[in-house]
């Protein structure tokens, strides 16, 4: 049976990097963010619904989905986000447990599912074990102002947003302290692996 890993972390603490990390060992990844567009592609039918719940001045000439459109309807209107989470994210669920039995069928010991909000959206259940990419909430909102260029108001609201990283770190079953050297992760990663019997 295949283990698989519900790889997490809060906004900029670095859990890209440690998906790349996986795929560099050769397990393989299910990306949450990468499914959430592809369930919203033209024909498919979270989109349709999307269209029928949010009109159809939504779609753009190639059929596509206007996302800047819809980001500003949603983020402005807790009621208008929750309708739109009611159809992403049992399609989203539905499709990362698709390409998780495809890739068990194909006889991978160990994969990933990568779920930003995994902690938010209660999924723990689904996965057999869950690794926090760690970094400390000071640390968190320097990188985070860096890279959005925002400000330290607007970065703390963000990250209000989600469960703390500290809480998160708590939860888990092992961490990945990625304050220093990518070296130093992956070393980190390559230990926790072993330790689950993967490596």
């Amino acid at each position: 049976m295949a283990l698989v890993i519900g790889l997490t972390g809060s906004i900029a603490t670095g859990k890209s990097t440690v998906a790349q990390m996986f795929e560099q060992l050769d397990i393989p990844v299910i990306d949450a963010d990468k499914v959430a567009r592809e369930v919203v592609e033209p024909n498919e039918a979270a989109l349709k619904e999307i269209e029928s719940v949010f009109g159809a001045d939504l779609i753009l000439e190639d059929g596509r989905l206007d996302r800047k459109k819809l980001g500003s309807i949603v983020f402005q209107d807790d009621q208008k986000r929750k309708q739109l989470n009611n159809i992403m994210h049992p399609a989203i669920r539905k499709r990362m447990n698709e390409k998780q039995e495809e890739l068990i069928r194909r006889g991978v010991a160990c994969l990933v599912q990568d779920i930003p909000l995994l902690f938010e959206n209660k999924l723990q259940s689904h996965v057999d074990k869950v690794l926090v990419v760690y970094i400390d909430e000071e640390e968190q909102l320097k990188r985070l102002m860096k890279r959005d260029q925002s400000s330290e108001e607007e970065a703390i609201n963000r990250m209000k947003a989600q469960l703390s990283i500290e809480e998160k770190k708590r939860l888990a079953d092992a961490y990945i302290d990625n304050r220093g050297s990518k070296e130093a992760s992956f070393a980190q990663l390559k230990k926790i692996l072993t330790d689950w019997d993967v490596l």
